[in-house]
């Protein structure tokens, strides 16, 4: 019982020491990427075959992927908040008031 705590334990700590040098790297491989975006192989194969995600193909075979691009990839198609929505219609309202 008390092994299997510490086994636990370590697995917890070396998938987070993974995680920190992946935040560290400019550049991933493609099973790094999968790892840092979370998602399958092949749903990594699928995005990339349709050229929906930016990635570097040196030498026609492995892939690979800037860290800062990936994240602005992430970061697209932002939903704007309920607030947000009404901030904007409200200052929409007030800078073209009917004269």
């Amino acid at each position: 019982m008390q092994e299997q705590v510490i086994i636990d334990k370590l697995s917890n700590i070396e998938q987070m020491l993974t995680e920190q040098t992946l935040l560290k790297k400019d550049v991933l491989n493609f099973n790094e990427t999968c790892q840092y975006l979370n998602v399958s192989q092949s749903h990594l194969y699928k995005l990339t075959s349709t050229k929906q995600v930016p990635h570097f193909c040196p030498q026609g075979k492995k892939l690979y992927f800037k860290r800062t691009e990936l994240d602005i990839w992430l970061q697209r198609n932002r939903q704007s908040s309920a607030e947000d929505i009404e901030t904007q219609a409200a200052n929409y309202l007030i800078k073209n008031k009917r004269k």
